[in-house]
């Protein structure tokens, strides 16, 4: 397994595991293109680092998108992150947010900060990050529509 910067061969497989995972709505899949578009188009910004994880034959497997969170000192917010359904289990998503972690330290930080859905659908997207030491830190009720909440998690590195 190999974690690298997103290139942009690496589009159409992101968006693919993005799409198969089931678990984002049309207008999200936008907003991850936009954001991958982002750090593929200028390279000067620095809100958005984009990383890939391939298998050991190269094929690309998954991918996170997280960045420094504007107006914190030290705090990382783990924007999107999508693993191929296929290979959901074997350990790429748990490197991807291990690399999360490796940046915030990196860069002198704290915190990280992930944010998910309360929807039934997204239990074991909740479990993964308990699993990795996250907590509950904040729900607020019906944010991104009636009946699902917006659950944010944390971890103090």
């Amino acid at each position: 397994m190999h974690i690298r910067p997103l290139q942009a061969d690496d589009v159409d497989p992101v968006m693919n595991a993005i799409r198969e995972t089931g678990m984002f709505h049309p207008e999200e899949e936008t907003v991850a293109q936009e954001l991958i578009d982002i750090f593929l188009t200028q390279p000067e910004q620095r809100d958005y680092v984009v990383d890939v994880v391939e298998d050991e034959a190269g094929v690309v497997q998954g991918y996170v998108c997280y960045g420094p969170t504007p107006m914190t000192e030290g705090t990382i917010d783990l924007y999107w992150i999508a693993v191929h359904p296929g290979t959901q289990g074997k350990g790429f998503g748990k490197a991807l947010v291990r690399r999360v972690e490796d940046y915030t330290r990196e860069k002198k930080g704290r915190l990280v900060v992930i944010e998910t859905s309360s929807k039934d659908k997204y239990a074991p997207t909740r479990h993964f990050y308990q699993r990795l030491g996250y907590q509950e830190t904040a729900r607020i009720r019906d944010f991104y529509r009636p009946g699902d909440d917006r659950v944010i998690y944390c971890k103090y590195l």
